[in-house]
């Protein structure tokens, strides 16, 4: 599986923005997606997950309520919609997937990463 992340750029404290995954390959629909986060001098964070069907997703605490994870497995597609971006947001995003059905929110349980898309909120 191949993952590409995109959408990422400068915005506005209070701005939104909407990252896109694109996935190859046919499994796609099998398989746990998952949003993490990594800022310059900290560890990589868990964002968000969602399963197979996109029935469950989870948030992190930090984002949970500004942020929607969601999936369309007829275009192989992962989305992150982030409103309400704060400064502390600012960090490189990644696309993840978990050749699991159920999500979970441990980077290490992941096994196809993505290249990473810079998102920056300015204050």
């Amino acid at each position: 599986v191949q993952l590409q992340a995109s959408g990422g750029g400068l915005v506005q404290a209070g701005g939104s923005l909407r990252l896109s995954c694109a996935a190859s390959g046919r499994t796609f629909s099998s398989y746990a997606m998952g949003w993490f986060r990594q800022a310059p001098g900290k560890e990589r964070e868990f964002v968000a997950a969602i399963n197979w069907s996109g029935g469950s997703r989870y948030y992190a605490d930090s984002v949970k309520d500004r942020f929607t994870i969601s999936r369309d497995n007829a275009k192989n597609m992962v989305y992150l919609q982030m409103n309400s971006l704060k400064p502390e947001d600012t960090a490189v995003y990644y696309c993840a997937a978990r050749t699991a059905r159920w999500s979970d929110s441990w980077p290490g349980s992941y096994d196809y990463w993505g290249q990473g898309t810079q998102v920056t909120v300015s204050s």
